[in-house]
């Protein structure tokens, strides 16, 4: 198999350059793998994979950080109209404390590629090549320079966003619709006035001294 060089790549300009690139080299289709939720104290991560059409072109795609909420939910609707193939995984509180933040976050990526209906040529990520992906490629800045990437972005973003917000009905003095179970001041507080909830990672330091009774 052809391989670009160097295996940690960025390319400026269009989002598409790098998948058009690789697919004119035989190595497509190519898949994007991207999470939400590895920096949040409470909720699931998400992990989602996206191979895009040949000939998709989606207003709006772009890393889900710079994108308004109204504007991933739009992108998301075209990316469902696009008829891109997608797959999602996601790990759990307790499952994170178990294994660890970081391994699930590479299992779900290879789980979610895994589960594409179609085998990827070649797989683009964010900053870092995963071992065990089809043509594992990590991309500076994926997001904001790989659509594919992008795309999953999105859909890893709006999936766990979604969740968060459901959860927040079962534990609203948490405000995980607000904050979608980042260490936000709000989020602190709430921590420290009610202790965790079993959607919190116990295994993070925020979480594990909010759980510790203050001394008398």
């Amino acid at each position: 198999m052809l391989r670009p060089t160097p295996s940690r790549m960025r390319r400026d300009g269009d989002l598409y350059a790098l998948e058009a690139a690789l697919a004119r080299r035989g190595l497509g289709p190519v898949a994007g793998a991207d999470e939400a939720g590895r920096g949040a104290c409470a909720g699931p991560l998400v992990v989602a994979a996206v191979i895009l059409p040949p000939s998709a072109r989606l207003e709006e795609l772009n890393d889900s950080k710079l994108l308004t909420e109204a504007a991933r939910e739009r992108v998301f609707e075209r990316l469902r109209r696009s008829r891109a193939l997608v797959s999602v995984v996601s790990y759990g509180p307790r499952e994170i404390d178990r294994r660890g933040i970081a391994v699930c976050n590479l299992e779900g990526m290879r789980v979610a590629v895994a589960r594409l209906p179609e085998r990827p040529g070649y797989t683009l990520t964010d900053g870092f090549p995963v071992p065990g992906l089809p043509g594992s490629l990590g991309v500076v800045k994926g997001d904001r320079t790989a659509a594919c990437v992008a795309a999953a972005g999105v859909v890893a973003k709006v999936t766990r966003d979604r969740i968060m917000a459901e959860l927040d009905g079962g534990h609203p003095d948490y405000g995980f619709a607000v904050h979608k179970g980042y260490s936000t001041a709000a989020h602190e507080a709430a921590l420290r006035r009610w202790g965790p909830c079993e959607q919190h990672r116990l295994s993070y330091a925020n979480v594990a001294a909010a759980a510790v009774p203050a001394a008398v």
